[in-house]
């Protein structure tokens, strides 16, 4: 539809972390090729929850190697509080919209509308499984969160951030319960809040 009204560079933009109790919102956008024949190298390439983590690996390489233009854009967990998880999800996929080098003159998004950029969008829920743009973002999100989480790990040792990426788990909660809320943590979450007794630790006390 929006190629039968000539657009042309259309971006799929997606977020991963939003029900997350710790880290950043991650948003992705990305624009593909219109044509057939380069977007069957993108076989495969599917709902990152669809995915298991080596599959959303090799799917990131080739979506970097056959997009146009891909980008990709956060807001921390003090944003988060300070803003909502709404706004915060808008700013990232904002940044991310921003970040490309490319300009987009098309969006299709996740569940999420974006209604201070001045670009013509469609947001329907499920995009991630319907359309490969959309797709396509949801795997870069995924993988770029993933990896701050990774590195959280090594900053805020003891909550098992590289295993669980900051949600709800039982080990998450348990950690919670023991150790209390650290600097990474979303504390106006209510699940946050409510397990949390102890002051807020900075990076170097969590590892005591």
């Amino acid at each position: 539809m929006l190629q039968r009204a000539g657009h042309r560079l259309i971006a799929g933009v997606d977020e991963a972390g939003r029900g997350a109790w710790a880290g950043p919102v991650v948003a992705a956008a990305v624009i593909l090729p219109c044509d057939r024949c380069t977007l069957s190298f993108l076989r495969g390439v599917n709902d990152s929850k669809q995915l298991t983590p080596v599959q959303r690996v090799a799917m990131r390489e080739r979506i970097q190697r056959v997009a146009l233009a891909w980008s990709v854009g956060s807001a921390s967990s003090a944003e988060i509080d300070a803003l909502g998880i709404l706004v915060a999800t808008r700013l990232s996929m904002a940044r991310a919209v921003a970040g490309l080098h490319i300009a987009p003159d098309a969006l299709l998004i996740d569940a999420v509308d974006l209604p201070e950029l001045p670009i013509v969008q469609h947001t329907f829920d499920h995009a991630d499984a319907i359309s490969l743009s959309v797709a396509a973002a949801s795997i870069l999100a995924k993988t770029s969160r993933d990896a701050i989480m990774c590195a959280l790990d090594a900053s805020a040792a003891g909550y098992g951030f590289a295993r669980h990426k900051g949600y709800g788990t039982r080990a998450h909660t348990e950690a919670l319960v023991r150790l209390g809320a650290c600097w990474a943590h979303r504390r106006t979450f209510k699940p946050v809040a409510s397990l949390c007794s102890q002051p807020l630790c900075s990076p170097l006390s969590v590892d005591r």
